[in-house]
């Protein structure tokens, strides 16, 4: 059975060198209340990148820090739950058995996989790192967000149940595997735009490309 095994959020810090704003570092919680807006508690500094409904909560799997902690032995004692600034962990649940559209209950909330997160360059920073959101990208090791169907409190230890998989052949690994070539399928890109529950932003990303590839 999977359950909840960490929740984080986070107040806005400042991330070295440069001194910019971020909502990157969480911390541990209990519990949480959920909205359509995001967590209660946590907060973004970004809007125009990170949180809002198609982005109200984010997950990472703990499942993935030893590999991280492997290939950057000298910010090892980073790679622990909460430091690629997700709002909640479950061993077992991967890129690899999660889907695009899928719902699930936690706790009192429902929640659908929106998207895949996108790793940008404030993780390398919080790792001292500058290839660590490339590393992430190309192992398609980067999460996924979630919007909120129903509001509710998540508590550690809640079971987690999928209570429907409109797309169960686009797993959020086949997702990074057919956008991350130099040049994709752009049959691949259009089936992968057409799936359920999948962001409008990323549906017309997707469809925008797949017609610049075919054209060429």
């Amino acid at each position: 059975m999977l359950t909840v095994d960490h929740l984080f959020i986070g107040a806005l810090r400042t991330l070295e060198p440069e001194g910019q704003r971020t909502g990157l570092f969480k911390e541990p919680v209990e519990r949480v209340m959920v909205r359509r807006s995001g967590l209660v508690g946590d907060h973004q500094a970004d809007r125009r990148y990170h949180g809002g409904p198609e982005k109200a909560m984010h997950q990472y799997p703990p499942d993935h820090y030893p590999r991280i902690a492997a290939r950057f032995p000298a910010a090892a004692h980073h790679a622990v739950p909460g430091a690629l600034g997700e709002n909640l962990a479950s061993a077992g649940m991967t890129e690899h058995t999660v889907c695009i559209g899928d719902r699930y209950r936690m706790g009192e909330a429902e929640v659908e996989v929106s998207q895949p997160r996108t790793p940008c360059w404030k993780l390398n920073h919080r790792f001292g790192e500058d290839d660590l959101s490339r590393f992430v990208l190309a192992e398609r090791i980067t999460g996924w967000y979630y919007r909120v169907i129903r509001e509710g409190t998540i508590e550690c230890g809640a079971a987690i149940t999928l209570l429907a998989r409109p797309n169960p052949d686009w797993t959020l690994d086949r997702f990074w595997t057919a956008v991350n070539p130099h040049r994709p399928e752009p049959d691949e890109l259009g089936a992968l735009a057409d799936a359920v529950g999948l962001t409008a932003d990323w549906a017309r990303r997707l469809r925008d490309r797949a017609a610049f590839l075919s054209r060429g």
